[in-house]
């Protein structure tokens, strides 16, 4: 027991355990009183808390049960990331799988690509497929994954997502006119959704010129969490400091957005123009 491998902190199991922990303090039970009512031993109850034992299918359905959380699934999400599946990176799993269908609203800054929300098919295949060493079958898997997400926008209690985008965006060729055409076309009709907001950002804000992040309100006194790009391994926090600084980078980026109704007219005179 002495010699087990410190488990990674950012990893799947460690999530589970800091909610499992967290949840069960929050309702004052004692680690006896749910190794009760999963089956199990306090010791299991202990290792699964410390990320030292993975949980099984039936321990997160338990636990949903225990917690009232079956409808949202919320420790059946977190085995699957647990379990991983093709479709993306392992550490952006638990972003997709629990955190963007939870959400109460969605903030994202975006200063070189249209957000992922709101990407065409024919974009995301282009963005994707400049990987380097992607092979064509990943490229696949990736689109239609992405694809997938895009769902979390429609659904009957979708969160609010409001987009910031750098103008420089709207000009920047990915896969040339054709799909530059659709993509601008698409993002003009996602305003039609009641909870899509899209704001063009004025490009002198060079602040933004850092990196893509989300900021994800959640729902019962959640923490928010942040969701920050990066050329090898993205950060997903709920860190105090972390969003902190976040909320203020963004904050400060979304004074130079232009209002909705000026960025929108921005993307379709930029659309004429991919010709």
């Amino acid at each position: 027991m002495g010699n087990e491998p410190t488990p990674d902190p950012g990893s799947p199991r460690v999530r589970f355990g800091v909610e499992m922990r967290r949840l069960r303090e929050t309702a004052q039970l004692s680690q006896s009183a749910v190794a009760a009512r999963l089956g199990c031993t306090q010791t299991q109850i202990s290792r699964l808390e410390m990320a030292t034992r993975t949980p099984s299918r039936s321990d997160a359905e338990k636990l949903d049960q225990i917690f009232g959380l079956v409808d949202r699934q919320h420790f059946v999400s977190m085995h699957r990331r647990i379990l991983a599946r093709p479709g993306g990176p392992k550490w952006f799993m638990s972003w997709v799988e629990e955190i963007e269908p939870n959400a109460l609203v969605l903030r994202s800054w975006d200063p070189l690509l249209v957000p992922g929300l709101l990407q065409t098919e024919a974009y995301a295949r282009e963005v994707l497929s400049q990987e380097p060493r992607i092979t064509p079958k990943e490229v696949d898997e990736r689109v239609q994954a992405r694809i997938r997400r895009q769902q979390v926008l429609e659904k009957e209690d979708a969160p609010s997502f409001l987009a910031l985008i750098d103008a420089g965006v709207l000009r920047r060729p990915v896969g040339g006119p054709a799909v530059m055409r659709e993509q601008l076309d698409h993002l003009l009709k996602a305003v039609s959704l009641p909870t899509v907001s899209i704001q063009v950002v004025a490009p002198e804000r060079l602040p933004g010129l850092l990196g893509a992040f989300m900021i994800a309100e959640l729902p019962n006194g959640e923490p928010d969490t942040i969701h920050a790009d990066s050329p090898a391994e993205g950060q997903i926090s709920s860190a105090p400091h972390v969003v902190t600084s976040i909320w203020n980078r963004y904050e400060a980026i979304r004074l130079w957005a232009y209002p909705e109704h000026v960025s929108l007219r921005m993307i379709e005179e930029v659309k004429q123009e991919w010709t």
